[in-house]
């Protein structure tokens, strides 16, 4: 690599990642004076637990906002630098939503950050692995399970485009999905991985 090549992938993995830092979660969550998300249900700051405190309009707010800032990280840095520095951006904002510098490293599960970064670099192959998880909600609802099986299915659907790049981030997505579903996984395993609607406590 380049100097420049060094320097503007710098440029996209810090940008990227303060971008995907901000957790829009608990920012709207604490606005709308409902208190720290984080102390109740999963203390998850995603839109799924936000969606537990009633709210459907914070919780719709909090999954575009998720999707659209890794989404705006990986367009800007494409603009400036290219496709290279574009997926860097997206990945590292899914980086920052599931680690925030300002949460203590706690962050979300990043399924809304994935399908942001996935529409931006390549939305062909977002709009797959998206209906990879309707359908697969549909069929056997359970949200985190659909999840798995779309993060899984990525990577396969990128390289059926043609896109080798775009196939290394979603392998590099879908490992954190993995290791961030942790808890789900287990629960997956136990047979008590609540249904899409079911209360969690």
């Amino acid at each position: 690599m380049s100097g420049w090549e060094i320097i503007s992938t710098i440029l996209a993995a810090t940008g990227g990642y303060l971008f995907g830092s901000i957790p829009f979660g608990l920012v709207l969550t604490r606005m709308a004076g409902l208190g720290d998300i984080r102390e109740i249900g999963s203390k998850n700051i995603g839109a799924t637990n936000v969606l537990r405190t009633g709210r459907k309009d914070l919780a719709a707010a909090t999954l575009v906002l998720d999707a659209a800032k890794a989404g705006m990280a990986a367009l800007l840095f494409t603009f400036l630098f290219g496709t290279t520095a574009g997926l860097v951006a997206g990945g590292a904002a899914f980086l920052g939503h599931c680690f925030p510098v300002w949460l203590g490293f706690k962050g979300g599960k990043g399924v809304a950050t994935f399908y942001g970064t996935l529409f931006a670099v390549a939305w062909p192959v977002g709009l797959l692995a998206a209906l990879t998880w309707i359908g697969m909600a549909l069929m056997l609802r359970i949200s985190s399970l659909s999840a798995l099986v779309a993060a899984a299915a990525a990577p396969l659907i990128a390289y059926a485009f043609d896109r080798p790049g775009v196939a290394v981030l979603c392998i590099f997505l879908a490992i954190l999905i993995y290791w961030r579903h942790r808890a789900n996984i287990s629960r997956l395993l136990a047979g008590d991985e609540p249904s899409i609607g079911a209360k969690k406590a």
